[in-house]
């Protein structure tokens, strides 16, 4: 039964986020809202739509562990799973330039996760400044992207790129309505059904349910990001796919972990804090410098992360921890 309600609930979500995000494009259209800030904003925080409501229901549903592992997992799974299954495909390469604002973001966003997760709990309080940070990020890299189109600087049309894989989208305001309502109906319903069965399961396997939301919950939240990987790998949009999932861990950590902690503060598991945590600066920290200081992610980098993914998953699977002072800690 449990097993049945994670599908559902993966499959809602994959499809309610997929009408949802199309149809938050086209109303934005019809509104005659700027393609580039629909390219910045509803592409790339709509995809991580599903983040937000699965960890806003295991929030209120009593389930802390799952809806901080849904986003340390999700941020793990982007850049292991998913930038190392698009580089696999066609190798990434991106402008100098295009790193350069959003590489830094990513880096002190997650640093400023690990900083407020040591204390033991994510609070309100520290909602506060993630919130911030991510408006600012977002009206900055507005005004800094509008300068870059004006100026023809190379890869200044990357958020316009991004948009195009979202082009068959409806059209009449009736469709563009009723996509919004499938679209947030499939995500409440599929984060409802997949919070359920995923502790369900916690249970049944005597997990804890941040091993859970790390895992199986973090990898079925992360399913839009990947669809839109591989269309982007396929089109030779490399750079669509690199700007997607960094793009998606901002939000995930700015965003999520900033309006979650309103409904109640997120206590942090210790062994999440002492490994997971740790996992997700750590991948972030060697991603972002390669791509800064080699401007691409080639094919022998990418299988490296695929595999490093595939180990950290095992990790999980097993039980196998290589910090000492994780055996004593409860799994």
């Amino acid at each position: 039964m449990f097993y049945v309600l994670v599908a559902a609930g993966l499959c809602l979500l994959f499809i309610g986020g997929e009408f949802l995000v199309r149809g938050a494009i086209a109303l934005a259209r019809r509104l005659g809202v700027s393609p580039l800030i629909i390219g910045l904003t509803v592409v790339a925080y709509g995809t991580s739509a599903p983040e937000l409501l699965v960890s806003l229901e295991a929030n209120l549903a009593g389930s802390p562990g799952i809806a901080i592992g849904n986003v340390v997992g999700s941020n793990i799974a982007n850049v292991l799973l998913i930038v190392g299954l698009s580089a696999a495909m066609v190798p990434i390469t991106c402008t100098p330039g295009s790193i350069r604002l959003t590489g830094p973001v990513v880096l002190g966003a997650t640093g400023l996760l690990v900083l407020f997760g040591w204390s033991g709990a994510i609070t309100p309080w520290a909602g506060v400044p993630m919130l911030a940070g991510l408006v600012a990020f977002t009206v900055f890299s507005y005004r800094a992207e509008r300068a870059r189109f004006a100026a023809g600087c190379p890869g200044a049309s990357e958020p316009l790129m991004e948009l195009e894989e979202f082009e068959d989208g409806p059209k009449g305001l009736p469709a563009i309505l009723a996509a919004l309502g499938l679209g947030l109906v499939g995500v409440v319903l599929g984060s409802h059904f997949l919070i359920t069965g995923a502790v369900g399961l916690a249970r049944a396997f005597g997990v804890s349910e941040a091993t859970i939301g790390l895992t199986l919950v973090a990898l079925g939240t992360s399913l839009p990001e990947l669809a839109t990987a591989i269309v982007a790998a396929y089109r030779r949009h490399s750079d669509v796919a690199l700007g997607n999932v960094v793009g998606s861990n901002i939000f995930n950590t700015l965003g999520v972990m900033g309006i979650v902690p309103f409904f109640g503060a997120i206590p942090v598991p210790p062994r999440m804090m002492l490994f997971d945590m740790w996992v997700m600066l750590s991948v972030t920290i060697v991603f972002i410098g390669w791509i800064m200081v080699r401007h691409g992610l080639g094919r022998v980098m990418a299988s490296l992360f695929l595999a490093t993914y595939g180990v950290y998953i095992a990790c999980h699977y097993f039980g196998l921890f290589g910090l000492p002072a994780l055996a004593a800690l409860p799994r």
